[in-house]
């Protein structure tokens, strides 16, 4: 055993030309992963531990569903900190999220957090990530952990608007995307993140973004909420009478 982590299906499906599919999930269900990744069609299953009901525990059996029918798991942390991007990862996670990124300093130690030298500074903690510690090429594993980890960058405030070409220039960041409620919060209008206003600077921070070479969640990913697909599906059967 080499201890590496699967490729990344997300980085992938990218450079095959499309966007990866995935769902997102704000309450842990290892059966409705495998479930959903049966079905096929999926690439990612996404855990919101920023706002979700997942404690550690519930993230590792997170990691362990998505093994097991070969989808990528990625999670969205609460907050950047050496510690909790690392106790994501050493659960198996394959990418994070990171909230509330408003300088290129929270840019760079999300991106030094997740990658190991020379990239980054991730510690080395033989988990789940890592096959448990059983049979490593800690060399070679940390060369493939560093090609196929994926970091997301959430812009949620003025600040963010104001340091957005600083960010831009930090390296080791795959996409960045707006977090529509905080976003318009920031902005001066909460619970409106439908607003002209909010509206309008999210579409400036995405020409800003892909003018300086660089993706927009939107670009790369498509997804869904679970509880979107659930809802969806039960008004659809009590509609059927």
């Amino acid at each position: 055993m080499s201890g590496d982590m699967p490729t990344n299906r997300i980085r992938e499906a990218n450079a095959a030309g499309r966007k990866a599919v995935g769902f997102l999930m704000n309450f842990p269900s290892p059966c409705v992963i495998e479930l959903l990744g049966r079905q096929g069609g999926f690439d990612f299953a996404y855990a919101d531990g920023e706002h979700g009901a997942f404690d550690l525990r519930d993230l590792e059996e997170h990691c362990r569903a998505c093994d097991l029918v070969g989808l990528t798991p990625i999670a969205r942390i609460p907050e950047i900190s050496r510690g909790t991007v690392g106790r994501f990862l050493d659960r198996g996670m394959q990418g994070i999220i990171a909230p509330h990124v408003d300088t290129a300093e929270d840019a760079r130690r999300l991106v030094d957090y997740c990658r190991f030298h020379p990239e980054g500074s991730r510690s080395y903690g033989a988990g789940r990530a890592e096959g448990l510690g059983v049979g490593v090429d800690l060399e070679r594993h940390c060369r493939h952990w560093n090609a196929n980890v994926f970091v997301g960058a959430m812009i949620e405030s003025q600040t963010g608007i104001d340091n957005l070409d600083a960010m831009l220039a930090v390296d080791g960041i795959d996409c960045f995307m707006i977090g529509a409620n905080d976003f318009a919060q920031g902005l001066g209008y909460p619970g409106q993140p439908n607003h002209p206003a909010a509206v309008a600077a999210a579409a400036e921070v995405a020409d800003r973004v892909r003018a300086a070479g660089k993706a927009m969640r939107e670009d790369i990913m498509r997804s869904i909420w679970l509880r979107e697909l659930l809802l969806d599906a039960a008004a659809g059967f009590v509609a059927q009478g």
